[in-house]
């Protein structure tokens, strides 16, 4: 099948195939030349199918979607990995979430990315790469130019990897996606990310869900708010704001013309909180989306929200 010239789009996920199953897809993927997608989720191919399906892209020229999501790869698959994405030229998407490839296994990739010229999408979740991994990735990133979504979702980076990221962020001018969400970056991740927003240009799409951000970290935020021009999404859920925070986030909507989304859903913003981001409701003119999922928020709350409503539709 693998040798038919009409394929393109192959699923073999869950399946089983294990590190013999992988070598024999990589014997046939340095033959054939029409399989753009690939997807091998869930197959325990282990490090050594990792290390046989890197020889198969060393010399494939077709393939451009790759999902090894959840196959025990390892720090060696990953590296197996960066080396043929210094070779490889048209793999523009790589999924490796669940994989357990921790800070060297990420340090090898961003060796390869400071180098690969194709990838766009690199998706590293829950790979416990901590700090360390995201430092090695931050340097790649104040090199690569072609990377636009980088997911590092529940990888425990904190808030030095915060800082390091955003560091990346001043240089960087591609990436427009960034996922940290689950990092426990908590309020000082927040106040670097919110250094780089006042400066970067490009990114458009900010996850910070689950990350301990309170009100002292939303002000921070609100201030980028108040200069960036690119931001469209900041996601926000699941973190400990409040009114001062629902507050400052407000105000920065007064001034913001670029923002479109803004997810603030299971905080503690409350009726208070609701008032204010109201009143904001009326003079920004781009915020299209607001999500207040689980905040507590009451009679007079919800009423203020449906006035704020009525007035944009009345304006």
């Amino acid at each position: 099948i693998i040798a038919d010239s009409k394929l393109v789009i192959l699923n073999l996920k869950n399946n089983a195939i294990g590190c013999n199953g992988a070598r024999a897809l990589s014997e046939a993927l340095k033959i054939n030349s029409s399989i753009t997608t690939l997807n091998l989720q869930s197959n325990s191919i282990g490090n050594d199918g990792a290390q046989a399906l890197s020889e198969a892209f060393m010399v494939n020229s077709t393939l451009t979607n790759l999902d090894l999501e959840g196959n025990s790869i390892g720090c060696s698959g990953a590296q197996a990995l960066s080396e043929a994405l210094k070779f490889n030229s048209t793999l523009a998407i790589l999924h490796l979430w669940g994989n357990s490839i921790g800070p060297n296994g990420a340090q090898a990739l961003s060796e390869a990315l400071k180098i690969n010229s194709t990838l766009t999408m690199l998706n590293l979740w829950g790979n416990l790469i901590g700090p360390n991994g995201a430092q090695a990735l931050s340097d790649a990133l104040k090199i690569n130019s072609t990377l636009t979504t980088l997911n590092l979702w529940d990888n425990s980076i904190g808030f030095n990897g915060a800082q390091a990221l955003s560091e990346a962020l001043k240089i960087n001018s591609t990436l427009i996606v960034l996922d940290l969400e689950d990092n426990s970056i908590e309020d000082n991740g927040a106040e670097a990310l919110s250094g780089a927003l006042k400066i970067n240009s490009t990114l458009t799409t900010l996850n910070l869900l689950g990350n301990s951000i309170s009100n002292s970290g939303a002000r921070l935020l609100s201030e980028a708010l108040r200069i960036n021009a690119t931001l469209t999404t900041l996601n926000l859920w699941d973190n400990s704001i409040g009114f001062d925070g629902a507050q400052a986030l407000s105000e920065a909507l007064k001034i913001n013309s670029t923002l479109t989304t803004l997810d603030l859903s299971y905080n503690s913003i409350e009726d208070n909180g609701a008032k204010v981001l109201s009143e904001a409701l009326k003079t920004n003119s781009t915020l299209t989306i607001l999500f207040l999922w689980g905040n507590y928020i009451g009679d007079s709350g919800s009423k203020a929200l449906y006035e704020a409503y009525d007035f944009q539709g009345s304006s």
